[in-house]
Parts: structure tokens; C-alpha cells; sequence
């Protein structure tokens, strides 16, 4: 059973992260702060950032519309806090574990347990 949740996870986020491969999940181009020109300048962080978006994109549309407000309003203040790191790569790969590790339980919780894996 848990072979095909991950399974099934490693397919979604291959997918969301396939077409995604060579950008963060924003606009580089457009990038004003700190924080997201060092993601952008950084394949490491970029990666992260792409995960990150793809897993909170999978669970977003999976919980139902009052989980989807609070998960946002998570999601608002994290990104405040990962904006304060600046440029120090340590800090904002950091953050991005930490959140991953968020999602991931997310997940697990919210939309495995409940499907016919």
C-alpha cells in the first residue's frame, strides 16, 4: 500500500516538475527580491521551489474549500518567512525542507489516507 502512494507521488510531482525543469515556480524575469533572484540564480533552491509548488498545488486541490483558505493563509506567512532570508542559500534551503516536510505529512494525512491506493 504505502509503495503506491509513493508511487503515485513521485508520478505527480514528476509531472508538475517535468514541465517546470529549467524554472522556479515563478517568474525569474520578474524577480524583485533577494530571496527570489538567489532561488532563480540557484538550480539547488529552484528544485526545491518547484517541488514545494507542486506538492502545495496537489494538496490544494485536493482538500476541500475551507482546508484550501487555511492551507493558503500557511502558505502567505511561510512565504514571508522564507523572504527573510535574503540571499543566504543555507537559510532559504532550509526553509524550503521545513515546508516540504509540511506538505509531505499534508499529504500524507489529507489526501492518501483517504484514496483507494
Amino acid at each position: 500500500m504505502k509503495k503506491i502512494q509513493q508511487l503515485l507521488l513521485v508520478t505527480l510531482l514528476l509531472a508538475g516538475v517535468g514541465s517546470m525543469a529549467q524554472a522556479a515556480s515563478f517568474d525569474c524575469n520578474k524577480a524583485r527580491l533577494n530571496t527570489e533572484k538567489t532561488i532563480c540564480a540557484n538550480r539547488g533552491l529552484n528544485d526545491r521551489d518547484v517541488k514545494m509548488a507542486t506538492t502545495f498545488n496537489i494538496i490544494s486541490h485536493a482538500v476541500p474549500m475551507g482546508g484550501r483558505d487555511h492551507l493558503i493563509d500557511e502558505q502567505v506567512i511561510w512565504l514571508k518567512q522564507r523572504n527573510g532570508c535574503g540571499s543566504n542559500v543555507a537559510c532559504i534551503a532550509n526553509a524550503y525542507q521545513n515546508r516540504q516536510k509540511q506538505l509531505d505529512q499534508m499529504l500524507q494525512d489529507r489526501v492518501f489516507s483517504h484514496g483507494p491506493f
